[in-house]
């Protein structure tokens, strides 16, 4: 039955599904085509970087930011934002090196684990039941949450010991970071592409109005993501704790960053309704290359700053052109 409603949502998208899909085959490929051409010209540049073991840092360096991007594709595919993820990752890297010496490291990772969860719930309670904007309630919580950070650190950078999971490179060299990646690329792959809860996503960033009409429970659903979105933070609050050996109130800085330029440059619209897992894949190995790229370059850091800020650019004036040409084409 929520299978039916779901697809009575957006009767107007399911009639033109195919023809969309052609006009979204030249924006995929284009990416591809550009992640390419990154790949042959650094090749070319430096003997170093088609190496198995720079692969191996190039994905260690993007996973945190895929981790991310994968919950940030689905919140945008129904029209919402997180822009708190940064200082969530942070958070919970805080809980979690504070509380392991008193507590042991598995009852630190549960309160980590509910620490990222309780910012889901709290930017989803906000959103849905309260009805504040999602840009300006995950904007308030980037802020709130990085103060707490701060505090509760005292500004310091405090380690933990026995923590050290994701260094590890379990099976073919390949780091723990690419795996969990991989992993939770494929879980929202699924959920996306094939299950009613991801139709309903899209359905609501279609039309929310249409969704709601139809039966569809839109401020559940939504609620639903910025609880996934807070997994995600927990879990990549993990991950750069384990990977660092420690947490301060700069963990995370510069994340809400990275995981938009990802996602948007992956082809997923600011409008909602649009978008794909494998073009925010793609999208995340464009910066990672780049980035990685220009560093075996000995390109300043600073400069490497400035490449990912004209890719966000050139993301958001692609979408806005891809958004007026489907105007004029339907």
């Amino acid at each position: 039955m929520s299978e039916t409603l779901t697809q009575r949502a957006t009767p107007a998208r399911d009639a033109s599904a195919r023809p969309r899909g052609r006009r979204r085959a030249p924006e995929t490929i284009g990416l591809l085509v550009f992640l390419v051409a990154e790949i042959v010209f650094f090749s070319v540049q430096s003997p170093y970087f088609l190496n198995w073991d720079n692969w191996g840092n190039i994905m260690t360096a993007v996973a945190i930011t895929g981790v991310l991007a994968a919950a940030g594709t689905l919140l945008l595919v129904a029209g919402q934002f997180d822009l708190s993820v940064g200082s969530g990752v942070a958070f919970v890297g805080i809980v979690l090196v504070q509380t392991a010496p008193s507590l042991g490291i598995v009852p630190a990772m549960a309160l980590a684990v509910l620490a990222g969860l309780g910012i889901g719930l709290l930017n989803g309670f906000l959103v849905t039941v309260v009805g504040v904007n999602a840009l300006i309630t995950t904007l308030g919580m980037l802020g709130i949450f990085r103060g707490l950070t701060l505090v509760i650190g005292k500004g310091q950078s405090i380690f933990i010991e026995g923590f050290d999971w994701a260094t590890a490179r379990p099976f073919l060299g390949i780091p723990m970071p690419a795996i969990v990646l991989v992993a939770v690329i494929a879980v929202f792959f699924v959920l996306m592409h094939f299950t009613v809860y991801g139709r309903k996503m899209y359905a609501i960033g279609a039309n929310p109005v249409a969704a709601r009409l139809v039966g569809i429970r839109v401020n559940r659903v939504i609620f639903t993501g910025f609880l996934l979105s807070g997994a995600c933070m927990a879990l990549a609050g993990l991950l750069v704790t384990s990977q660092l050996g420690s947490s301060s109130a700069n963990t995370g800085v510069g994340l809400e960053l990275a995981v938009v330029t990802a996602v948007i440059l992956g082809g997923t619209s600011l409008s909602g309704g649009t978008g794909t897992i494998f073009g925010t894949v793609v999208g995340l190995l464009i910066v990672g290359v780049l980035s990685n790229g220009l560093t075996l370059l000995n390109v300043d850091s600073s400069w490497q700053q400035v490449a990912t800020g004209v890719l966000l650019i050139l993301a958001v004036a692609v979408d806005r052109l891809r958004q007026a040409y489907l105007r004029k084409a339907g």
